[in-house]
């Protein structure tokens, strides 16, 4: 049974060396996809903007993230079809149909595509890039989503025009193109069906995944699926879903890989995670009543998720909110902002921000060269403080601060240091883990009866007190404005001489 699974998924045509995952297997229409000058872009932008600054290391891109992505997204669903046909074939010697195998090799495929374009819509710079005031306000003209789609009917993926473009909306743009450019019927799927499982898209399923989705939902589900309590036009919303949950959710392809790589290449080991003991303790989760269908984790493989949440946790508090990292972020955008005020480069990041001819353009090579026209011209700018690693003083950091909070503490450090309040600089980080508790009681927790072998499924804070550790949390770090700097600097140049 296992094998023919194998078989069946395993007929790929490519391997990639991967520096965290080691061999990367790619089907033909994914290595088109991976040649599109649109995916090759992600080669020039960096996966953690400018990180390499504070840690060398972290210099690795996009590309290969998206790449993991798809590797990480293949892995967690193929384990479970692997534990579920294990338990199956330990229970009743069930075999698989080909039409249940056709269904697997469909959704599995529709997931790594997923995966594999889910930050293709990234600019310079990642977040960052978007965080820039005039950048910012470059994204919000009105007119900015009717122009990126220009010829082309997005009522397919969105069902109404967003108020603010963000970079999973280009992603959508991008994976529609490059989609569209390769021939995606050869390998039996529907581009459709991919970018109905990216963020922000609400899509109407191809029949082909509807047809699957019933097939995968009645070979999962078995009796529950034989109720008749889901009408069949339930259950590709339901599987669609789950195939979003990989792509984008709390325990999803992405956030093992970024949190594993970016690990990796800043040479950080805190709070590690075993994603293979994590893998092999996902399970297929549904019920009925609500109706819902997900992921599942075994009791036994609650640490493996506990190291997963508590790494996560320490990357942001020590390497993403690190204050030297933060103080960069923050010369990053007002060096955006600064050789934006060049009207040339302002129309052409205009153009390449609404043609998805000229899109490819934006990439941090781009910006890196502006930044050293820029610091040519103006010794004193702060595109010279990127190129010339020219960081903020830091003066403190303080937690858990209101936003009154952080005004009156910047107020206090500018009266104790003879500063003007409007020198000292302010960058915050909130926790990503505000809402872990309630985000994590939408995974549920499968519990067998050591009796009857039946299945229960437990709200997640239920069965672990762990997930209720983790409150609200800002991170907020002071500095001192650079031009304050080069008086003070230039202040004890003169006292020495």
């Amino acid at each position: 049974m296992r094998s023919a699974v194998n078989d069946l998924l395993g007929a790929y045509d490519k391997l990639i060396m991967d520096p965290v995952h080691g061999g990367i297997p790619l089907y033909r229409h994914e290595i088109k996809v991976i040649d599109h000058p649109l995916f090759q872009r992600l080669r020039n932008i960096c996966q953690n903007d400018i990180l390499s600054l504070v840690f060398p290391g972290a210099t690795h891109s996009r590309f290969l993230h998206s790449i993991g992505v798809m590797h990480v997204g293949t892995r967690m669903f193929r384990s479970m079809i692997d534990a579920y046909l294990r338990e199956r074939q330990l229970s009743d010697q069930t075999d698989l149909s080909l039409s249940q195998l056709d269904a697997i090799d469909y959704l599995a495929k529709t997931i790594r595509l997923g995966c594999l374009l889910h930050d293709s819509g990234h600019s310079s710079f990642s977040h960052q890039f978007t965080q820039a005031r005039r950048i910012h306000d470059l994204m919000s003209r009105p007119d900015r989503f009717d122009d990126l789609w220009e010829g082309v009917d997005y009522s397919i993926y969105h069902s109404a025009r967003p108020e603010e473009l963000e970079h999973e909306h280009y992603s959508v743009r991008v994976a529609h193109d490059v989609l569209s450019s390769i021939d995606l019927d050869s390998a039996g799927l529907d581009v459709r069906d991919v970018i109905g499982i990216m963020e922000t898209t609400e899509v109407r399923p191809s029949e082909a995944f509807c047809r699957h989705a019933r097939t995968f939902w009645n070979f999962i589900a078995g009796e529950d699926a034989e109720s008749g309590v889901l009408s069949e036009a339930d259950t590709p919303r339901l599987v669609m879903d789950l195939l979003s949950s990989i792509v984008s959710g709390e325990i999803d392809a992405d956030r093992a890989d970024y949190m594993l790589r970016d690990g990796f290449h800043s040479s950080v080991t805190i709070g590690g995670f075993n994603l293979d003991h994590l893998l092999s303790n996902l399970r297929f989760g549904w019920d009925v009543r609500e109706p819902w269908l997900g992921l599942a984790i075994t009791q036994k493989g609650l640490g493996a998720l506990e190291d997963f949440v508590y790494s996560r946790h320490q990357m942001y508090r020590k390497v993403y909110a690190h204050k030297t990292a933060l103080g960069f972020d923050w010369l990053l955008r007002e060096a955006i902002n600064e050789v934006l005020e060049d009207p040339e480069i302002f129309d052409w990041v205009d153009t390449c921000l609404s043609d998805m001819r000229y899109f490819a353009e934006l990439t941090d090579s781009y910006f890196w060269e502006a930044f050293r026209k820029v610091a040519r011209r103006q010794p004193s700018s702060y595109s010279r403080c990127i190129v010339d690693r020219i960081k903020l003083d830091h003066l403190d950091t303080r937690e858990d601060l209101s936003a009154r909070g952080i005004r009156d503490h910047r107020s206090w450090l500018a009266r104790e240091l003879n500063l003007d309040p409007e020198q000292v600089v302010t960058c915050s980080m909130r926790a990503r883990f505000s809402n872990i508790q309630d985000n994590f009681n939408g995974i549920k927790v499968l519990v067998r009866d050591p009796i009857n072998r039946a299945r229960s499924l437990k709200k997640i804070t239920d069965i672990s007190a762990f997930f209720s550790k983790f409150s609200d949390g800002t991170i907020s770090h002071f500095y001192v404005r650079p031009d304050v700097l080069d008086a003070r600097r230039a202040e004890r140049v003169e006292q020495v001489e």
